[in-house]
């Protein structure tokens, strides 16, 4: 027989904050709970055993959908491992691109810093070589004021910040390399 936990045991058994659990149900990675006749969650070993796996996933940088795609294959007892292997190898695949694109931003960022010669004057090479082709009577007026919005993410408690959500919006900018 199986012990029944609420959302809050849940979160703690596995790892995971509530908000995440609350998250993988409403995106179909886990399945909604039973409720309790006060119409609170409930959960048993294995979904805290699902939950267990999604966050060892997640830290591997699986994506939902890969994880998905995982746990459909935990849970068939007829796969092959040359299915699971598959689906890891093309994430193994995925970062290493990922990890060529950083390294050329990383390549970037260090020839525009060489160029700056951080000093006390207005003229800065960082800022020159990033509006390169730019007209400078079209250089902005003011400061952007950015809104905050939050995203459902940030609503779950998941990180939104870092290098690799980045690099979908780098994938179109190119610094160039001058030889000055």
């Amino acid at each position: 027989m199986t012990t029944l936990m609420n959302i809050g045991e849940a979160a703690t058994a596995a790892g995971v904050s509530a908000n995440m659990i609350r998250h993988y149900e409403h995106i179909g990675l886990l399945p909604e709970a039973e409720r309790s006749e006060a119409g609170y969650r409930l959960y048993g070993d294995r979904e805290v055993s699902v939950l267990r796996f999604v966050r060892q996933s997640r830290h591997l940088g699986f994506s939902m959908t890969q994880i998905a795609e995982l746990i459909g294959l935990w849970s068939d007892s007829q796969r092959t491992s040359r299915e699971v292997k598959a689906v890891a190898q093309r994430h193994l695949d995925d970062l290493a691109e990922k990890r060529h694109e950083i390294e050329q931003m990383m390549d970037g960022l260090s020839v525009l810093m060489k160029a700056c010669h951080g000093n006390d004057q207005a003229h800065c090479a960082i800022l020159e070589k990033l509006s390169r082709g730019s007209l400078a009577k079209h250089q902005p007026q003011q400061k952007p004021l950015l809104k905050k919005s939050r995203t459902r993410a940030e609503s779950s408690g998941a990180s939104t910040s870092s290098p690799i959500d980045l690099m979908a919006w780098m994938r179109g900018v190119h610094v160039h390399h001058d030889a000055h």
